[in-house]
């Protein structure tokens, strides 16, 4: 399994903001580039020998607004977490350092749910994240983790990571 430096760039670029509005200070440790460098040296296979397996996740983007957003970005990278914890291979640093980005996270939105609490909007796009990454699972299992299968979920997991940038964007509006 392999992921393209884009969706390095993108996780970088999601995980390296110190503060995102989140209400909270976040560690420099955020984005911390070596730990995103083990994917460029996966082996990639060619996505055209792969186009039999192509399968819609069916990403949703109206999941949230305002304050819900941090919560959606937390369990976007929490589902990624989970998602790629199940392939063993050069990731396990960048599983550590997403790990404590994890961490760092919950420690914000504890602290923003002392402030105000979560709309119920909020449940569902949360549940809305958790059904988007069920259907990833499930496509990997059926497809018995093959690497063309793989390919389709870097695709997929980098549109999911540009989208939750956006969202970061708009918290520090």
């Amino acid at each position: 399994m392999a992921l393209p430096v884009s969706v390095l760039l993108a996780l970088v670029m999601l995980c390296s903001s110190p503060t995102c509005s989140l209400g909270c200070e976040l560690p420099a440790s955020h984005g911390n580039l070596e730990s995103f460098t083990r994917w460029s040296q996966m082996e990639r296979v060619p996505i055209v020998s792969c186009l039999r397996d192509r399968t819609d996740f069916r990403f949703l983007r109206p999941w949230c607004t305002g304050p819900e957003a941090t919560a959606v970005v937390h369990d976007l990278l929490q589902q990624t977490f989970q998602l790629f914890s199940r392939n063993e291979s050069l990731l396990d640093r960048f599983l550590v350092g997403l790990d404590q980005q994890l961490e760092d996270l919950d420690v914000c939105l504890r602290e923003g749910r002392t402030l105000e609490q979560s709309p119920l909007g909020s449940e569902n796009s949360r549940l809305a994240v958790k059904g988007y990454f069920q259907r990833i699972s499930v496509c990997l299992k059926e497809k018995e983790y093959s690497h063309c299968a793989w390919e389709f979920v870097s695709v997929e997991i980098r549109r999911c990571l540009v989208f939750a940038n956006k969202l970061i964007k708009k918290l520090r509006k």
